[in-house]
């Protein structure tokens, strides 16, 4: 039984000299929160860019370390994926069958379907792992909902998320 969940919101790029950083702090903030608050359940939002690396670093270490952790995919609807490209389409696909639970967020596609998705992240969560750098869109909104919730929240960037 897990005592504690975690979730992560994150842009979709993450430049290209911040990637190594990002992938090092966020498996350490991971392994920290396993450690140290006994969280193994954790939840990812299935976006392009940090929910997928977030996503990789979690079946990594579920594949070795942790083989107790749960990965759980909260996606905003079905069919999201339709304007990704192949090889996007392909990498998601290879990497849908490895979580642990697959939750849809609504069944009508839309901006409401992604909010919706952000608001269940935070609500079935302790701790919010993210990768902000800007006070605008989805990821500051996800930040935003979860510090309304009381979420403990660790931004692996160099960014004030105290205003978000």
């Amino acid at each position: 039984m897990c005592a504690n969940a975690c979730c992560f919101t994150g842009h979709r790029i993450i430049p290209k000299e911040k990637l190594d950083s990002v992938v090092i702090k966020t498996e350490i903030k991971i392994r920290e929160l396993i450690s140290a608050f006994g969280v193994c359940d954790f939840y990812v939002g299935g976006a392009l860019g940090y929910d997928t690396l977030a996503a990789q670093i979690l079946f990594r270490l579920r594949g070795t370390e942790f083989p107790y952790i749960k990965v759980i995919l909260i996606y905003p609807f079905e069919g999201f994926t339709d304007g990704w490209t192949n090889e996007q389409k392909a990498i998601y696909a290879q990497m849908f069958d490895a979580f642990d639970e697959h939750i849809c967020a609504s069944s009508t596609p839309g901006a409401a379907s992604y909010l919706a998705r952000n608001r269940q992240l935070a609500e079935r969560s302790m701790f919010c792992i993210c990768c902000c750098t800007r006070k605008t869109g989805g990821t500051a909104y996800t930040v935003r909902y979860a510090k309304k919730k009381g979420l403990r929240i660790y931004n692996i960037l160099d960014f004030d998320i105290g205003q978000v």
